[in-house]
């Protein structure tokens, strides 16, 4: 068995792909320890080509793609893992360059903390232009799920989870807690998530124990289309339905709704601070943030 395999699920992103393949070639693990599982949803691009002409000039990489014909981000990254064999299993997107120790450095905490079932790593936003002016570490963390906890290996903080596009798990823990739940996570173009937030609960729930691995560090690529206005709209209030449906399969909507109020105090206390020291833009864009999130939070579900 391949000590890890590194899953990579896309859709009509050819050209990120094909960057994000080029931090995967540049790994230091032993190649003969791993593997790259691309699995293609249905990407009407040129997504097959490209990675079969990648493929060609690197063919000492153990790299392969398999195709997902069920649309959504749940079904592809479950497939990946049904067609992967590696004793672990790392999870990346098709937008991001890892570090070239990423590999490495998982394979090192499984090894090295045997009561870890899953582990996350960094997460660094990296703009194509320049990060906007409106930018908080608030917003930037919805943007890009941006993620630092120290230099130091450790459990993750009890209000912290591993991001979607930095995370990794033993298989046995696969086995054991199960994988994507397909009502959730995003389909085609829409912004529904919450299946990394699922299965993470379904850990802890569980009690099994997650860990933050400093060098599996990922750089999220933050294009201007995802710096819209109505992007950020968009995405803000599919949060909060992503939050409604959780919250109502594990029978808490009161409760995530009580909570909710609790943030609207914090927001507003960072509002008045960012509009006392004339930061406008940042007052503006996490108003905006709070209230589609409840918005989403509030609504049927759809």
């Amino acid at each position: 068995m391949l000590r890890l395999s590194l899953i990579i699920a896309t859709y009509n992103r050819a050209a990120c792909l094909v960057e994000t393949l080029r931090s995967v070639a540049e790994q230091d693990a032993p190649r003969d320890e791993w593997e790259c599982v691309v699995v293609n949803n249905n990407s009407a691009d040129d997504t097959s080509e490209r990675f079969a002409a990648f493929a060609a000039d690197h063919a000492g990489l153990n790299l392969r793609m398999v195709d997902e014909h069920n649309q959504g981000l749940s079904y592809a990254r479950n497939r990946g893992i049904r067609e992967s064999t590696g004793e672990y299993i790392a999870i990346i997107d098709d937008d991001e360059r890892i570090a070239p120790e990423f590999i490495s450095a998982y394979i090192s905490l499984f090894d090295e903390v045997p009561r870890a079932v899953a582990a996350g790593g960094p997460i660094v936003a990296e703009y194509v232009e320049e990060r906007p002016s409106w930018m908080s570490r608030y917003t930037e963390r919805l943007i890009a799920n941006t993620l630092y906890l120290g230099d130091s290996v450790r459990p993750f903080p009890d209000d912290r989870i591993p991001g979607g596009g930095n995370m990794a798990l033993r298989r046995s823990a696969v086995k054991r807690y199960g994988v994507f739940d397909i009502s959730l996570g995003r389909v085609g173009t829409s912004l529904a998530g919450g299946e990394e937030s699922d299965l993470f609960e379904r850990l802890r729930l569980a009690d099994a124990a997650y860990y933050y691995a400093p060098r599996a560090v990922m750089y999220h690529i933050i294009p201007p289309e995802k710096l819209t206005r109505t992007y950020f709209t968009r995405l803000s209030y599919n949060v909060g339905v992503s939050q409604l449906m959780r919250a109502k399969f594990y029978h808490r909507v009161r409760r995530a709704r009580m909570a909710e109020w609790a943030k609207w105090a914090a927001t507003a206390v960072l509002c008045g601070w960012y509009a006392l020291t004339l930061r406008w833009p940042k007052a503006l864009y996490l108003a905006v943030m709070r209230r589609e999130i409840s918005r989403g939070l509030w609504s049927g579900g759809k």
